[in-house]
């Protein structure tokens, strides 16, 4: 009972950090994407969500929210994730479109999103962001060195080698797309997809 209370004020504080909130539609959409550290998943987001109404779900960013200076320790990402499952769930609820923007590179963990968003009668669409190890670690430099001030990302390049190995292949239909070129391809086929509903 106490974890679950825990999450439910996390959420209530989450929310408040979350702006701009599309209006409801006939029948919302749950985005997943899933990537390691530096691969462009906030970049791919920020296109896609440029193109259609989505409240972008940013778990770096949402974690600086509960924790100021964030350990990245298993504790407080289960803290974290149960609050961001909650307001998934939530805004789901109310007819309101989300990109999930998350490493989301265990399948249990992907599980999770995916029966919200059938519980919640919304459209799933997963998407796989990659890009070239070199290029990673050139972006992961550039966030060491202040270079990139729109990352929330605390991920470094001993993070990503770190969680490499941990990245599970994703088992259902999905959309992959490689930041290291133009993402407008798959930012089409991915609103042609919405458009199918």
């Amino acid at each position: 009972m106490m974890q679950s209370t825990t999450a439910e004020a996390d959420a209530a504080k989450l929310k408040t950090a979350l702006k701009d909130i599309p209006l409801p539609v006939a029948r919302p959409v749950l985005v997943v994407i899933s990537g390691l550290p530096g691969t462009g998943k906030s970049y791919f987001s920020k296109k896609l969500a440029g193109r259609w109404p989505f409240l972008i779900v940013e778990s770096d960013a949402l974690r600086r929210v509960l924790f100021r200076l964030p350990s990245f320790s298993a504790e407080e990402s289960l803290r974290l994730f149960a609050a961001i499952h909650l307001l998934v769930k939530d805004y789901l609820a109310q007819r309101i479109s989300i990109i999930m923007d998350a490493t989301n590179l265990l399948e249990r963990h992907r599980e999770i999103l995916y029966s919200i968003a059938e519980r919640q009668g919304a459209k799933l669409i997963v998407v796989r962001v990659k890009a070239p190890e070199e290029l990673v670690r050139q972006r992961l430099e550039a966030r060491e060195q202040g270079l990139d001030r729109e990352s929330h990302s605390g991920a470094d390049w001993t993070v990503y080698e770190k969680m490499k190995p941990t990245a599970e292949r994703i088992k259902g239909w999905h959309f992959v797309a490689d930041s290291s070129g133009d993402v407008a391809p798959i930012v089409e086929k991915v609103l042609k997809e919405l458009n199918r509903r």
